[in-house]
C-alpha cells in the first residue's frame, strides 16, 4: 500500500530531467515492527490512527524525505487492490505520471489518470516502465505480491521501507513470500522526529 498520508494529496509529474544516471525500480513503503503493511482486513487504521508529531502530512512526517523520493518518480505500478484503494480512499493522486496497474479485472480510470492495465508476468513489461519513467525512478506501490513477482524476477533494485513503531501480530507481509536467494544490502537509514525510521537497502546482484 502506498503512505497513508497520500490520502487527499495530489501529485503532479515532476519536471523533466534529474540527475539520475540510470533507472532504479524501488518498492517505498511504510511497515509495522512486525513486517505488515495493512491488517488481516486490508485496513490501514493502525498507520491512520499513529500519533506521531505530524499527523497526517506526508512531508512533514518525513522530514521532506517523501517529496525528495516523488521528485525521482518517472512512473509507477501496482496491484488492482492497492489502485482501488488509493482512488477510493484519495482520488488519483499520479497526475502526469505513466501508471501500470496489474489486473485481470475491468477497472475504472480517473479522468485525466495515465492509467495502462496489465494482465500478465511484470518481466515482458520491465523495459516499457522504465522507459516511460525516463531518466527517473519506477516506484512500484504495492501490493506485496506484485512486488514479490517484480523481486522475483530480479527487477527491483532499492527498497525503501520505513519502520513505524507498532505491532500488529498479524496482517498483510511487506512481501507475499519469501525472497529465495535475493540478499539485501543496507545504505542508509533515517530516523524521524514522529518515532518512525527509513532503511534504505539495495538489492545485492
Amino acid at each position: 500500500m502506498p503512505p497513508p498520508c497520500l490520502r487527499g494529496a495530489v501529485h503532479h509529474a515532476p519536471a523533466a530531467g534529474g540527475s539520475l544516471e540510470a533507472v532504479s525500480t524501488q518498492y517505498y513503503v511504510a511497515q509495522s515492527l512486525d513486517g505488515y503493511i495493512a491488517e488481516a482486513d486490508h485496513t490501514l487504521d493502525w498507520l491512520l490512527s499513529y500519533d506521531g508529531d505530524a499527523g497526517a502530512d506526508v512531508s512533514q512526517a518525513t522530514d521532506g524525505g517523501y517529496d525528495r523520493f516523488y521528485e525521482q518518480v518517472g512512473a509507477v505500478a501496482m496491484g488492482s487492490a492497492t489502485y482501488e484503494f488509493i482512488l477510493a480512499e484519495s482520488g488519483w493522486p499520479y497526475a502526469g505520471i505513466p501508471s501500470w496497474v496489474f489486473t485481470s479485472r475491468e477497472l475504472a480510470v480517473p479522468e485525466g489518470a495515465d492509467v495502462r492495465f496489465a494482465n500478465g508476468p511484470v518481466a515482458p513489461l520491465h523495459d516499457e516502465m522504465t522507459a516511460a519513467a525516463g531518466q527517473r525512478n519506477l516506484w512500484v506501490v504495492g501490493g506485496g505480491n506484485l512486488v514479490s513477482q517484480f523481486a522475483d524476477e530480479g527487477l527491483l533494485d532499492e527498497l525503501l521501507v520505513t519502520i513505524v513503531p507498532v505491532w500488529l501480530g498479524d496482517g498483510m507481509p511487506t512481501f507475499a513470500k519469501r525472497l529465495e536467494g535475493k540478499p539485501l544490502r543496507l545504505i542508509g537509514t533515517h530516523p524521524f522526529k514522529n518515532g518512525m525510521t527509513e532503511l534504505r537497502y539495495e538489492f545485492v546482484r
